[in-house]
């Protein structure tokens, strides 16, 4: 680990295969906690680059006890967090409308880090399970579009990091890896992210991780979701070429609304505007999972257009699709045997 420190305080950025060596090492008792904490100051003082990133994602997943690589042209709709917006689950909620639309969806989360409520938090309210096996994910992804990954569950070896992480108390890079460590192989991935600057760095690294499409979004007001409060900012990665623009609302017939009306609350609250979304209540929160979700399909490839997607996403929510695929989940989960659970 001597020599990874010294490049990084030499502000000398470390190559694909040096960043896979170090976090290798981070995962045996060859270091110290102190060696962890320095590395990750390190990385943090110097500033990431998409390589590094991408090769502690690859050694993280490739620890991980639930890598699924058999299953096809599946896809991740989440943000890293950071935004501060206090908004509603979003992506968690998007993220049955692209299943009810057609979309494998491996969705990854954990509870609350820098909000109120995780996906884990609001789906385990719901009555999902966070303790899925790795033949569950597969089963439930062939039969119902959908399955969770809870974080902590499928990446047990991640515990001294995270201890290391609480005792640390500042941002590292793990504040922007965790939609990226998802150890079911992913095709496709809308990813959003709270800081503007970062939008390339990200969207770098999903095609070093070899995405064959992929959406990162960083909303009006800085939210790391698609926002109806005016002009998102977006990166697409396409057949390994990065192109940027911009998305109003307004472009695919959606109504604006500000980020105060889609702030949640706690995990009983957001269940709530979870179930009315997939229940088709019209409002602020509908409108803002058509755009995410439009975007998902768009991002899949399922629409051709985000208008197109928009479309599909709103079907999937009026005939019931989208509340059938929540459904499955829970029933899946609770006939599960106790000990599993």
């Amino acid at each position: 680990m001597k020599q990874y420190l010294e490049k990084l305080l030499n502000q000398e950025n470390l190559s694909s295969e040096e960043m896979k060596q170090a976090a290798a090492t981070c995962f045996t008792n060859e270091i110290t906690d102190s060696e962890i904490a320095a590395f990750l100051t390190g990385l943090r003082a110097k500033g990431e680059t998409p390589e590094e990133i991408a090769g502690l994602v690859q050694v993280i997943r490739s620890q991980s006890n639930q890598n699924l690589t058999s299953i096809p042209d599946v896809m991740d709709n989440c943000g890293t967090g950071g935004d501060g917006s206090h908004s509603f689950n979003i992506s968690t909620t998007a993220a049955f409308v692209l299943a009810g639309a057609g979309v494998k969806v491996a969705k990854h989360g954990n509870r609350s880090i820098s909000s109120k409520t995780g996906s884990a938090d609001v789906l385990d309210h719901l009555g999902v399970s966070l303790a899925f096996s790795k033949d569950h994910v597969e089963k439930l992804l062939h039969e119902n579009n959908i399955a969770f990954l809870f974080a902590p569950h499928v990446h047990q070896s991640m515990k001294r990091f995270m201890k290391v992480r609480q005792d640390l108390r500042i941002p590292t890079i793990f504040n922007v890896i965790g939609p990226l460590t998802n150890p079911v192989t992913l095709d496709t991935q809308l990813l959003g992210v709270y800081r503007r600057d970062m939008l390339p760095m990200i969207t770098e690294t999903l095609k070093q991780l070899g995405r064959k499409r992929a959406l990162v979004i960083n909303g009006a007001g800085y939210m790391d979701e698609a926002s109806l409060a005016g002009e998102n900012h977006i990166t697409l990665l396409e057949k390994g070429e990065i192109t940027s623009f911009t998305l109003h609302p307004s472009e695919v017939g959606l109504p604006v609304y500000s980020n105060e009306q889609i702030k949640g609350g706690d995990a009983k609250e957001n269940a709530a505007i979870l179930l009315d979304v997939l229940n088709g209540k019209p409002g602020a929160y509908y409108d803002t999972v058509l755009l995410n979700a439009g975007l998902g399909l768009y991002t899949n490839g399922k629409a051709k257009t985000i208008s197109d997607g928009v479309s599909m996403a709103r079907e999937s929510l009026e005939s019931g699709a989208a509340l059938e695929k929540l459904q499955h989940l829970v029933t899946y989960s609770q006939e599960l045997p106790s000990e599993v659970i």
